[in-house]
């Protein structure tokens, strides 16, 4: 890749650990920024909506705002708006994300006709999820906006969405439609709102299947960072080779001006 005229950045264990800013990340994308490249922080956090995420990130220094932020829940609002329009959906999210999920009608009871699974934490207890199980026998359809089975918090590995919807799908005998990472029309919304081509794009992540591996097969060049979930073995495992792997963020100017000194 020789040339980059936009650049996906996802934010949690890339930008930040727990809002935390990592090591010379806040300096890279003001580099980045001032090189005049586009950029979209394309995330699949679901705990806090588009505003919250830009006020967090500008309150640390990061030269950001909303209009910069694609959320795993806005994608889904758009997902359900032209597939389901009008559907009645229950929502299973750990987060207030309501304002990222503007025109769908979200209800509380047993009869839904879409279940959405958004990010896990506390409200993803036995009840719950009994209760999705039950609604989805009784034929609701089910949307995950991610299938990220960890995260990295400030105290450690934590367990995400991934790992219950997986048992909700075999136990319900369903598969999820999954709208956020690593689907190819979260990508695709991304650079869309760049105006930028896949060949002119470059994605910057910690995990390796939903972050780097997902972008390349959606035509994006991959950079895989080795901070937040990032651990080796997931990468030895891992069903393919990302283009590029990076120490941190911070690393990634020097890579940008490596390829445009091959021009």
């Amino acid at each position: 890749m020789t040339s980059v005229r936009a650049v996906l950045i996802d934010i949690d264990g890339v930008l930040t650990v727990s809002w935390e800013p990592l090591p010379g990340a806040v300096e890279a994308l003001r580099e980045i920024r001032a090189a005049g490249l586009g950029v979209a922080l394309v995330t699949n956090t679901t705990s806090r909506t588009r505003a919250s995420i830009a006020g967090a990130l500008a309150g640390a220094g990061f030269p950001v705002d909303a209009e910069d932020i694609l959320t795993a829940p806005a994608v889904t609002a758009a997902y359900l708006a032209e597939h389901f329009p009008g559907a009645r959906c229950a929502l299973l999210n750990s987060g207030e994300v309501r304002e990222d999920l503007a025109g769908v009608s979200l209800v509380d009871d047993d009869d839904p006709d879409v279940v959405i699974v958004g990010g896990a934490g506390e409200e993803f207890g036995y009840a719950a999820l009994n209760r999705a199980f039950g609604q989805l026998q009784r034929g609701a359809r089910l949307v995950a906006m991610h299938r990220n089975l960890y995260w990295r918090t400030g105290d450690g590995l934590q367990l995400d969405a991934g790992a219950f919807l997986a048992g909700l799908e075999r136990a319900a005998h369903t598969e999820a439609v999954v709208t956020g990472k690593p689907s190819r029309a979260f990508f695709a919304a991304a650079l869309g709102r760049l105006g930028v081509g896949a060949d002119d794009a470059v994605m910057v992540g910690d995990d390796v299947e939903s972050d780097v591996l997902a972008a390349q097969a959606a035509g994006v060049t991959g950079v895989l960072v080795r901070t937040g979930k990032f651990q080796p073995e997931t990468l030895r495992d891992a069903s393919g080779v990302p283009d590029h792997v990076v120490d941190s963020f911070a690393d990634l100017p020097a890579l940008l001006r490596a390829w445009a000194a091959r021009e």
